[in-house]
């Protein structure tokens, strides 16, 4: 469980940063290179066995590492487009009611236990989610250009899914580290490629404030892949309660610290979903 809270304590941390990416004006993109390559450094250097290009080329997951190397900058630039053209509370909902694909993907490929209890408190989970996410000014607006939001929540739902394909069918119980760090370098030549091209447009240059602040992304973001994997090879908790965990908690957190350190605002609507959110994560942990 520990893991558990570490993944969902870094993964709050991401999107505290990308509020203070905005209020300082850092390069979004530019500071997602970075943290992508950091990333990669990061867990190739607290890797405890010797580095093998050889063996990790020939390894069973690298294809594995490669797709969700894709689908880091993929979905993260639909993300932003959902946001720009959507609004923020439609890309908060697409991302996070994801959840229900890798829930229904452990129940009917692990034989992972369910029952009316267990499903209840996914559904719960769920209305959970939209009710802390949704938006009163954004909400009517949700049916609206659905083609984006649905990318979104596809691509949310596959990314996790794969995680937990990969770590159970063919990473070694020592893989994790080296895993991780493939992905993120993967992600970042895809993220480097991207931004040469838009240098072409409109040349940016990078400012220290940007490599800081990519720098501690970098680390942040690794570690809330890392103590995911390490969590979902915790024999004792099935992948549906632990996904549903996850991702309810990190609305719920992250909406409270909004609260509290950016003043944000919230709905009646939002306090019945942190609430609910509570609730369903009692309920999924106790069936």
């Amino acid at each position: 469980m520990i893991y558990l809270l570490l993944s969902i304590a870094a993964s709050t941390g991401i999107f505290i940063l990308f509020k203070l990416f905005n209020t300082y004006r850092i390069n979004t993109l530019q500071a997602i290179v970075v943290n992508y390559l950091t990333a990669c450094l990061f867990g190739l250097w607290i890797y405890d066995e010797p580095i093998v290009i050889k063996d990790i080329i020939k390894s069973e997951w690298i294809y594995g590492a490669v797709g969700l190397g894709f689908l880091f900058i993929a979905v993260f630039n639909i993300m932003a487009l959902t946001a720009q053209r959507n609004g923020l509370s439609v890309a908060s909902v697409a991302a996070k009611m994801s959840v229900i694909i890798p829930v229904i993907f452990g129940i009917y490929v692990y034989n992972e236990g369910v029952g009316f209890q267990k499903i209840s408190g996914i559904i719960l989970a769920l209305v959970a989610v939209y009710l802390a996410s949704v938006k009163p000014k954004t909400s009517d607006n949700i049916t609206k250009g659905l083609w984006l939001p649905l990318l979104l929540f596809i691509g949310t739902g596959v990314i996790d899914t794969s995680i937990k394909y990969v770590e159970t069918t063919y990473l070694p119980e020592n893989g994790i580290p080296i895993f991780s760090a493939t992905i993120f370098s993967f992600a970042f030549c895809i993220g480097a490629i991207l931004l040469c091209i838009k240098s072409t447009k409109s040349l940016e240059k990078f400012q220290l404030k940007t490599v800081l602040g990519g720098a501690i992304l970098g680390i942040i973001n690794y570690f809330s892949i890392y103590y995911l994997l390490k969590a979902l090879n915790h024999e004792n908790l099935e992948s549906s309660t632990l996904f549903t965990i996850n991702n309810v908690a990190i609305v719920m957190v992250s909406t409270l610290l909004g609260v509290y350190l950016f003043k944000e605002k919230i709905s009646k609507m939002n306090w019945i979903g942190i609430a609910l959110a509570i609730i369903s994560i009692v309920i999924v942990t106790l069936a």
